[in-house]
């Protein structure tokens, strides 16, 4: 069934010269964040891979992208009329993998209610105006433990490590969480229950 949002973004307050980062995703709750936290201590104290402990443990809906912060009250606006039409849903992780040479990650198992409302999610933000981009690639959600800074010559030793690990662990999506980049570290900026009934 087709949604028809009422929700349209304003056109008169584009022009503030302050902008933030901001990113969409599910957060995960917080005994799979702590779990993967140590993962990620790990990773800094063998590898001296930092920059995935600037975000809590989470699986991406829309990537990181600019925006003026006069639109942060309309973005939250639009992403609660648009949660307010989705239903919460499991979602499974089940050991590791990697991009190699430079992520390693929780693997996400297949799963058709995520992968929906990602796409929902990116066609009313893209259909109302904010400015985010379309992703070309294939989505491929996960939870990331090391990423950029993670040195092609050190990501044998640290695959091998994660390779020889299992993790299995369920949790329920019930809500999209905005995050932002205070200038140091990603931060909850708010969370949209999936609340249809």
């Amino acid at each position: 069934m087709q949604i028809c949002y009422q929700f349209q973004l304003s056109r008169a307050i584009h022009h503030s010269p302050f902008t933030m980062l901001y990113f969409i995703a599910i957060v995960t709750p917080e005994e799979i964040n702590q779990q993967v936290l140590e993962w990620k201590h790990y990773m800094l104290q063998q590898f001296g891979c930092r920059v995935a402990l600037k975000s809590p443990a989470h699986i991406t809906l829309i990537p990181p992208f600019n925006m003026p912060t006069t639109l942060h009250h309309e973005l939250e606006e639009g992403i609660l009329e648009f949660t307010q039409e989705q239903s919460s849903f499991p979602i499974y992780l089940k050991d590791f993998a990697a991009f190699k040479p430079r992520v390693i990650y929780v693997h996400v198992q297949p799963n058709t209610h995520l992968s929906d409302l990602q796409a929902r999610l990116e066609a009313f933000l893209l259909n109302t105006g904010f400015p985010i981009k379309k992703e070309d690639r294939p989505y491929h959600p996960h939870v990331t433990i090391a990423n950029r800074d993670l040195q092609k010559e050190d990501f044998p030793l640290a695959w091998q490590y994660f390779q020889q690990r299992s993790y299995e662990v369920a949790f329920t999506a019930n809500a999209v969480c905005l995050l932002r980049h205070n200038g140091q570290a990603w931060e909850v900026a708010n969370a949209f229950p999936l609340n249809k009934r």
